[in-house]
């Protein structure tokens, strides 16, 4: 009898660890399954790491940035437009994995849960990718870059829209180098990496957003505040430095005039907590997901700084770091009256059999800033580009905009930052670029940002392709 007992326990243990092993394994099916499907093995599907039955991917105009033929995975005829779009697109290998061909490649070859690659078989491709870029905005992009590294994006603060997304540096995904090659080559330094996405740089003075919209919203006589600005100021042992003696100088002049000593006054008053929660109201600290990819976290972190650091904190110094694109999306919501669309890029996913199709992308949004605060930020902004940049750089675009100069140390040359947006209402497009290593804001990313936000509002006020 108690063998009898002993022999049903173990088939009840038994069946129950294998309905859960089934369970399992189905779930992991349901969750991996495109993973599987499309992994480098299944030679049928992946030759030499190339999408052999993979659909096109398509930019905004209609040009097909890279496509099946004969087998073989190929990418735009304009060799521009294939480096300046290789970490949005992708190559034949997994090592941007941020790109469209990576992060999208079960679409891509027409996989399913219920059909798995059966539509792929019977169509000859899987489904076709429709992209919110714009690829010779992108081009004309990377040409501004020249042989400099960094990152530029543009994107539509109304509907999310991204139209430029370039990182630098770059290669043809045509004739890709050779990955030994390129680890051991510091030109490529972060080849792989899309810097829009999966970057955190130090700002520098593009912060004094941040720290701007903290006085706004807790120092009650901020607007008729004088600060005294002799080209440095001590705290603790150390002088916070500023590029020239201000003297006495405004709340707004300050930021017009970028004032390092005043910006170091109003982080020591406003305190840790409140800076901190300035900047985690506006998404620092925080994950963000641009097309469910999570974006490299900005980070504000101050919890051990001393008084000195934390007065630098308000220049965007100390360990304070950006991502670009989130510094855009901070644009769009003081554009948008501190309300932020989700940036996307893919427009819409066609598959071959013509069913089970995705088009476009529901945009959350999300509240950054009080109305009042984001509107006062904007007029300064606006301020800072009439009396300081001069309108003569973004005609008749009504820009507003931040330079910045971010301070990395080890003896390399600063960080030049620019971020703005266009307050007309026919050009709702807001920008951040990045020049790494470079030197001032105005001077570095300036000129990069003047010509793509003048040739982006020129294609969006006149339709231009």
């Amino acid at each position: 009898m108690k063998s009898i007992r002993f022999r049903s326990i173990i088939i009840y243990i038994l069946s129950v660890a294998f309905i859960f092993g089934l369970v399992l394994f189905t779930a992991k099916i349901f969750t991996n399954g495109n993973i599987w499907a499309t992994h480098a093995i299944n030679k049928h599907i992946a030759q030499t790491g190339s999408l052999s039955m993979a659909g096109k991917i398509i930019d905004r105009n209609g040009a097909v940035l890279a496509q099946t033929v004969n087998g073989k995975r190929v990418y735009h005829d304009n060799q521009n437009i294939r480096i300046s779009t290789l970490h949005t697109v992708g190559d034949n290998t997994k090592f941007i994995s941020t790109a469209v061909q990576n992060s999208y490649r079960a679409d891509l070859i027409g996989y399913n849960f219920i059909t798995g690659l059966t539509t792929a078989g019977i169509f000859g491709s899987g489904s076709d990718i429709t992209l919110t870029l714009d690829s010779q905005l992108c081009s004309q992009a990377y040409s501004l870059f020249g042989q400099r590294n960094g990152a530029a994006v543009i994107y539509n603060y109304k509907t999310g829209e991204i139209l430029c997304m370039v990182s630098t540096p770059s290669y043809d995904p045509a004739n890709p180098p050779v990955y030994e090659n390129i680890k051991d080559n510091s030109s490529y330094d972060g080849v792989y990496l899309n810097k829009c996405l999966s970057s955190s740089l130090t700002p520098g003075s593009i912060f004094k957003v941040v720290t701007c919209a903290a006085a706004i919203e807790n120092i009650k006589d901020i607007d008729s505040r004088t600060f005294n600005c002799q080209g440095s100021y001590t705290v603790g042992n150390d002088k916070i430095t500023c590029v020239q003696a201000h003297g006495n100088i405004s709340f707004k002049e300050a930021m017009s005039q970028s004032c390092n000593v005043a910006f170091a006054q109003l982080a020591l008053e406003l305190s840790k907590d409140k800076m901190t929660k300035q900047a985690e109201d506006m998404k620092f600290n925080s994950p963000i997901y641009v097309d469910s990819i999570a974006l490299a976290q900005s980070v504000y972190d101050v919890k051990d700084a001393t008084d000195n650091q934390l007065a630098w904190s308000g220049s965007g110094q100390h360990t304070v770091l950006t991502n670009p694109l989130h510094m855009a999306i901070i644009m769009g919501a003081v554009a948008n009256n501190g309300i932020a669309s989700t940036p996307y890029m893919v427009e819409k996913i066609t598959s071959a059999a013509k069913y089970n199709n995705y088009v476009g992308y529901s945009q959350p949004q999300q509240r950054y800033l009080s109305n009042e605060t984001a509107n006062k930020i904007k007029d300064m902004m606006r301020y800072t580009v009439k009396n300081n940049y001069g309108d003569s750089m973004f005609p008749e675009l009504e820009v507003c905009a931040k330079t910045g100069t971010g301070e990395v140390g080890e003896d390399k040359n600063p960080n030049g930052w620019m971020i703005g947006f266009s307050s007309r209402n026919d050009c709702p497009l807001a920008f951040a670029v990045v020049v790494e290593n470079s030197g001032y804001g105005y001077s570095t990313a300036g000129p990069i940002a003047k010509t793509l936000m003048n040739t982006a509002c020129d294609k969006m006020i006149n339709r231009v392709e």
